[in-house]
């Protein structure tokens, strides 16, 4: 039986022989679609201002998509990604947040816990992992501390409000396995990880890019 390694291997060449698309699907959604050149139509180029994450809920992309924990085809037509609410949050999480180039003392910066714990290298097999605080997320308190800050300071982390203090988060896992070129399969799996229950809602989400 052939190895793990060799039918990666395997993969891949069928892929670049074109026998098998096996990159069509892949961890290529993006983590952060606004405030970005992609989606800036103001009048002066202030891609910071004119595309922020607040309207990223309720303004439509032209260009692109993004999503928590997601996965998406090589042309970004069809994502899927997660969405999570634990009950105290005022927006679902949706998204990465972070602070935009004048936010933050040392520039644009994303302020979450999220990690790429593994993709093969035909991404027949992708394991990422989130870090999703049980109390209020705290979005002004983030942007309000940074601004605060000159360049000669340290950054204002979301470790440094103490939203993970005594462990009080759930830790998200998305796991995605690729049967065949075009047969997805998909697992999540929350843990909480605090010292008392907490409510968390689990949305799996599934769209075609707008276009």
């Amino acid at each position: 039986m052939a190895t793990n390694d060799t039918r990666e291997k395997q993969k891949l060449h069928e892929n670049s022989t074109r026998k098998q698309h096996w990159l069509r699907w892949g961890p290529y959604l993006a983590e952060r679609q606004w405030a970005t050149v992609r989606e800036d139509y103001s009048a002066n180029g202030d891609c910071w201002n004119y595309f922020p994450h607040d309207h990223s809920r309720s303004r439509a992309y032209r260009w692109g998509e993004d999503g928590l924990l997601g996965f998406t085809d090589s042309q970004c037509r069809l994502c899927v990604s997660l969405a999570l609410w634990n009950e105290r949050d005022s927006i679902l999480k949706e998204r990465l947040f972070g602070l935009t180039n004048p936010e933050g003392n040392h520039g644009e910066d994303v302020k979450e816990q999220y990690f790429y714990l593994f993709s093969s290298p035909s991404h027949s097999y992708v394991k990422q992992l989130y870090k999703y605080p049980h109390a209020k997320f705290p979005y002004s308190k983030l942007v309000s501390e940074n601004k605060k800050r000159t360049t000669e300071d340290r950054e204002y982390e979301l470790v440094d409000t103490g939203v993970f203090d005594q462990e009080r988060y759930m830790d998200v896992v998305a796991e995605y396995a690729k049967e065949g070129p075009n047969d997805l399969l998909i697992q999540y799996t929350v843990t909480n990880r605090g010292p008392d229950a907490a409510p968390v809602h689990v949305v799996p989400q599934i769209w075609l890019r707008n276009n």
